[in-house]
């Protein structure tokens, strides 16, 4: 069953405002930003990266259907990261990405 979109708001409200806009709301003034702020620059983060950014299986389970009902990701590519999920555990993604790792610098 789907996750309606509002829940997912209030559940991922962080997570949810990135995807849905296409611009930072990180403001830089005086100038260039540093050089380390720009490795990220122009990352359009997938599936795996949202993944990697839960702390429990339920949340990642919730990301995938998101991103699925989103049409984002195809069913198929939706059913094998359930199963990959299932069988090999929420870190089989990647080690978890804590808020911020996009802004930090080097």
């Amino acid at each position: 069953m789907p996750m309606e979109k509002e829940r997912f708001k209030k559940l991922f409200p962080h997570l949810s405002d990135e995807m849905e806009t296409e611009v930072s709301s990180v403001k830089i003034e005086g100038g260039e930003p540093p050089a380390g702020n720009r490795k990220w620059e122009g990352y359009d983060p997938d599936v795996i990266d949202f993944i990697r950014r839960c702390e429990t299986p339920e949340q990642a389970l919730q990301v995938i259907e998101y991103m699925e009902e989103r049409g984002e990701i195809t069913p198929e590519r939706a059913a094998e990261l359930r199963r990959q999920l299932s069988r090999e555990g929420l870190r089989s993604f990647g080690e978890r990405k804590e808020s911020g790792f996009y802004h930090k610098s080097e």
